[in-house]
């Protein structure tokens, strides 16, 4: 396979790296702080806040559109266009750069406020209160919910990703709870604890086992068919 050193950068990452320089075709490499790969906008300190305003942007901007050439403000038909044109900008990959700041999430959540505000008859009314009205759960439930997606169809080898790679089984069978409970390995740093293997460890783990044994008894199903059970029911 031929590589475009053209398109060829490097990003160094930790404090202590040494930063060498890498040459390809005798042509040395660029460096960058920040890289886009897959949709997903990689920083060198590995926070998302690049990525969360790329996606506000792209999201807030087919908001707008929505806003201005729709002039039939029927709630179906508009919460119907937000989950198909606005709310993939917001959900995909999140459990990649799903956001651990406040401000983060309350600036991508803004997107999802401003779409409530369409209906005149919901602004006064308070914005959880909104989504129970038009049927729609918080960006961050959301996100919440596709951590847990993840894990199950990892642990039930759904995803092409074994669970092994990210997680271990707990050995203490005499704890409290659901027997497929994971260990929560200890770390320092923070950006380490709000990975995706130590940040879902903790709801997974508080499910209950009739929970679990609900989600065992799905693993004759297709892998289309997870995000329409029941357990996970997306609204």
């Amino acid at each position: 396979m031929e590589f475009n050193v053209s398109k060829c950068k490097v990003m160094h990452f930790g404090k202590g790296n040494i930063r060498f320089r890498y040459i390809m075709d005798k042509q040395a490499l660029e460096e960058v702080d920040c890289e886009k790969d897959l949709g997903v906008n990689v920083c060198q300190d590995l926070k998302v806040s690049v990525h969360c305003r790329e996606a506000y942007s792209k999201a807030n901007r087919m908001l707008g559109l929505i806003s201005r050439t729709i002039k039939y403000r029927n709630p179906k038909s508009l919460v119907s266009l937000y989950k198909s044109l606005v709310r993939p900008q917001l959900d995909y990959c999140s459990t990649v750069w799903h956001p651990h700041f406040s401000k983060d999430k309350s600036f991508l959540e803004k997107v999802q406020h401003q779409f409530t505000h369409l209906f005149p008859h919901l602004r006064g009314l308070p914005y959880e209160e909104r989504l129970h009205q038009l049927g729609l759960w918080s960006l961050e439930e959301r996100w919440n919910r596709a951590d847990l997606l993840e894990i199950f169809k990892m642990v039930k080898g759904i995803a092409a990703t074994p669970w092994s790679v990210f997680f271990h089984s707990a050995e203490d069978k005499i704890t409290r709870g659901q027997s497929w409970k994971l260990v929560k390995n200890h770390c320092h740093c923070n950006t380490r604890l709000q990975f995706f293997s130590q940040r879902v460890i903790n709801r997974w783990n508080n499910l209950t086992e009739e929970d679990i044994c609900q989600l065992a008894s799905k693993t004759a199903l297709r892998k289309e068919e997870v995000t329409r059970w029941t357990f996970f029911k997306d609204r």
